[in-house]
């Protein structure tokens, strides 16, 4: 997915893959639950449930339609606190 997404984006989904937060030990991760809501033509906000185990997370990205008509993400988050932005200091 890295190469689908731009801008923080691709930072943050690095970030969450070094962390490998959702591996667990003996269930495997199952999507639970997707929906999204379209804030404007061409944009997407999406949400996955994912349980593993006991353990239910919730997983929300940002789609975008490029002008070639590719769709790239553009923002990911996974449960708990964002990572602060270096911007924000």
């Amino acid at each position: 997915m890295l190469r689908h997404t731009v801008g923080r984006a691709y930072d943050d989904l690095a970030h969450l893959a070094e962390r490998g937060p959702l591996r667990t030990r003996g269930a495997l991760p199952v999507v639970r639950d997707i929906g999204y809501f379209e804030p404007r033509p061409g944009a997407l906000e999406v949400f996955a449930r994912i349980g593993a185990g006991d353990r239910l997370r919730a997983m929300a990205f940002r789609l975008e339609r490029g002008r070639d008509l590719r769709w790239r993400c553009t923002a990911v988050e996974l449960g708990g606190p964002r990572r602060p932005r270096a911007d924000d200091d």
